[in-house]
């Protein structure tokens, strides 16, 4: 087991939306002999596009999983992949894949370079210390510049790139590569039937021996400083010094995420995949390189470790659930310890309760292949999991851990939904569900001002994929309102509030007496409640302490303004007293609903908005007309640089001016500027529009 361990990969392909990840998979799944045909983004043949969605628009909506193996030097390598999406609509899929891997591959267009979404992924991948290639792609496009990503990549995401190789050629010349620990020229040629299967491999051309010479010596020094050891025996007599010796050196820094080996070709003509691939084994991390995972106990909340090895106690953590047409609910899980087998009853920390495993699966994109048993370091889907939802630790019930919750963004835009049949509304609500379990930036509520179902996501294609599902994968017909921010309420004072719950019928009555103090949480980067007991010495049950945090917790989805959500919220209990008799949980959960519902009229409040994060890549041209454009939609320019032949706008603009800004700058710049967007965050709105926000609360279809 060990030794599989040792020669096991998990890693993720993340970049920007364009960039060429899921090309660049289905080259990897040809080369490694898991796919007899190369599937092509372009023509929706990709197999990790496997959604309708996904094929007919060209992107990946949701993260595929596969396993495929792969020789370097008489070893037998086994990776498992996932690859995300680069849409920002979708970034949880990044997030949750993140979370469960050990390394990852960062895809870079090399015309494009650090685009915004290449920083988001980027910034994730630091959250969770994942270490990571970087692959130049798309080297033979007009405008590639290799070296200009790897100065983006120290620039703009603070890394330590390491050139591992230079391409031969660029653009329309591109036909290699050199790797320059080898010396060695790898060569494709465009004729080549065997698509990228056959390669040259030759000595460096003697017009770049000089280039090579001088990176080769910049890589060599840049990794030999951080030993002692190897630096000695560099100055002593470097000939010493085996490739073996120094790729295991440069394996070290970069499972310490210290660099970042650069590799560059292009996926989509079929170059230097191989050697990627052979990085991936050479220097990403194996389960036993990266350290144990820490958990706590649930109970306890003491530090608990779990190493992978097979024979440990079990714990794995569920990234992610799919709903399957054929087998049912899909729970994917990452096994950090222990050994999962078929019929074996696995204990659910979150719900309190044990649920049989009746099948588990090796994942190739949407289809499945049946295993009996799976074991610490590896990943998988098993069915017969009811319960369970993204983010669940499962463990031995004797010996229990809990793992830190994934974090995932709010959602920032909401549609009102209906079926357009009386008869389909239970198929709607079981629908909504479904979804709504698959992807947690999801989220449904029913809106008691207007009577109708909100549906909020993180963009409007997310929404619009949702629609799309809901009507082709579930057969309904549906009524939709127009896109609605989602707006929040924040207080901008502080008071001090007494209730009493009073209520008495004919058998036993309810009291609940609290004071508290409500008011403004001074730190933007809060969310939620924020609340402290300040009662001593008894004087209140700690479950009735617990029901007036919850009370609040729910009272505060309905803001006192327009009934949107209150961004953050802070609520000390000062006081309080209870009936030996009359009171219980129940009673003094109403009492905060109804202290809030008091409170909240009283204190000086506001409506928040969602911010975005807007970057255009324009020709000069145009720049006036959309600078002036996004004056009119409340937006603030933060920025312009140069990229090629075109510049680079940076901007924060309101959500709510942005519906429809794909059409709008298309017009503007007759189809020839880009943009991509994504959450910054939540801003107070001028009172010209909190004055009409308040006037029109309500939903239209």
């Amino acid at each position: 087991m060990s030794f599989n361990l040792v020669n096991t990969r998990n890693i993720g392909i993340m970049a920007h939306i364009d960039a060429g990840k899921t090309t660049t998979t289905e080259r990897i799944l040809y080369y490694t002999g898991i796919n007899y045909k190369i599937g092509e983004v372009h023509e929706g043949t990709a197999t990790m596009d496997w959604m309708v969605q996904e094929q007919e628009r060209g992107i990946t909506i949701t993260s595929a999983a596969t396993t495929t193996f792969w020789n370097v030097d008489d070893s037998k390598y086994k990776i498992n992949i996932i690859d995300t999406p680069g849409h920002v609509d979708f970034t949880v899929e990044v997030e949750r894949s993140l979370r469960i891997l050990d390394g990852a591959i960062a895809v870079f267009c090399a015309v494009g370079g650090v685009e915004p979404q290449s920083e988001t992924v980027w910034h994730q991948a630091n959250r969770y210390n994942v270490p990571r290639l970087a692959f130049v792609n798309k080297m033979d496009r007009s405008g590639a510049d290799f070296i200009g990503v790897v100065q983006q990549i120290e620039e703009k995401l603070g890394a330590k790139p390491l050139i591992m190789q230079l391409p031969i050629g660029e653009e329309d010349s591109f036909t290699g590569v050199i790797d320059l620990i080898e010396e060695k020229a790898y060569v494709w040629h465009d004729d080549d039937e065997s698509l990228g299967v056959n390669y040259e491999v030759t000595d460096v051309p003697e017009d770049m021996k000089d280039e090579v010479l001088a990176y080769r010596e910049k890589l060599i020094e840049t990794v030999i400083e951080g030993d002692d050891q190897m630096l000695e025996m560099f100055f002593e007599d470097r000939t010493k010094i085996s490739i073996q010796e120094f790729k295991n050196l440069l394996r070290k820094s970069v499972v310490n995420g210290k660099y970042v080996p650069v590799l560059c070709g292009s996926a989509f003509k079929n170059k230097g995949v191989q050697l990627l691939l052979n990085a991936v084994c050479d220097y990403l991390p194996s389960p036993l390189d990266v350290d144990a995972i820490t958990g706590h106990h649930p109970k306890t909340d003491e530090l608990v470790v779990r190493h992978p090895d097979a024979k440990g106690p079990l714990a794995a953590m569920c990234f992610k659930i799919a709903a399957n047409t054929f087998v049912g609910k899909l729970a994917y899980l990452r096994i950090y310890s222990g050994e999962i087998k078929t019929g074996q009853m696995i204990y659910n920390v979150r719900s309190g309760k044990k649920e049989r495993v009746t099948r588990i699966f090796q994942m190739h994109s949407n289809k499945q292949t049946q295993i009996e048993s799976i074991e610490a370091g590896d990943i998988c889907a098993i069915v017969g999991l009811k319960e369970v939802i993204t983010g669940d630790t499962l463990c031995d019930e004797n010996k229990p851990v809990i793992f830190d919750k994934m974090q995932f963004p709010e959602p920032v835009i909401s549609i009102a939904v209906e079926a357009q049949y009386q008869a389909d509304l239970e198929k709607l609500v079981q629908a909504l569900a479904k979804l709504a379990e698959e992807d947690p930036t999801f989220t449904i509520r029913y809106d008691e001002v207007s009577g109708q179902t909100l549906v909020s996501g993180m963009g409007e294609l997310h929404l619009e994929i949702i629609i799309d599902r809901l009507v082709r994968e579930f057969g309904l017909k549906i009524n939709q309102g127009k896109p609605q921010v989602n707006y929040k309420e924040e207080f901008l004072d502080n008071i001090r509030h007494n209730y009493i719950f009073k209520k008495q019928t004919g058998g036993k009555g309810r009291f609940a007496d609290i004071t508290v103090n409500i008011g403004t949480v001074n730190d933007r980067d809060v969310t939620g409640l924020v609340f402290t007991n300040s009662i001593t010495g008894g004087k209140l049950p700690k479950e009735y302490i617990t029901a007036v945090e919850k009370g609040f917790r729910e009272a505060m989805m309905n803001g006192p303004i327009g009934g949107y959500p209150v961004h953050s919220m802070k609520v000390e209990l000062v006081d309080g007293s209870y009936h030996n008799v009359d009171s219980d949980p129940l009673a003094f959960q109403i009492a905060a609903g109804m202290c809030f519902s008091e409170a909240s009229k009283k204190l000086k409040s506001t409506i928040l908005e969602p911010v975005m994060k807007l970057e255009i890549v324009t020709p000069e041209e145009y720049l006036g007309d959309i600078s002036a454009d996004l004056n009119r939609r409340r937006a603030t320019i933060e920025g312009m640089d140069q990229k090629g032949l075109h510049r680079v706008l940076k901007a924060k603009v309101p959500m709510s001016e942005q519906f429809g800004y794909v059409t709008a700058l298309r017009t503007i710049s007759s189809g020839r500027a880009m943009f991509s967007m994504e959450f910054s965050h939540y801003e107070r709105v001028p009172a010209d529009v909190l004055e009409e926000l308040v006037n029109s609360r309500k939903f239209i279809f």
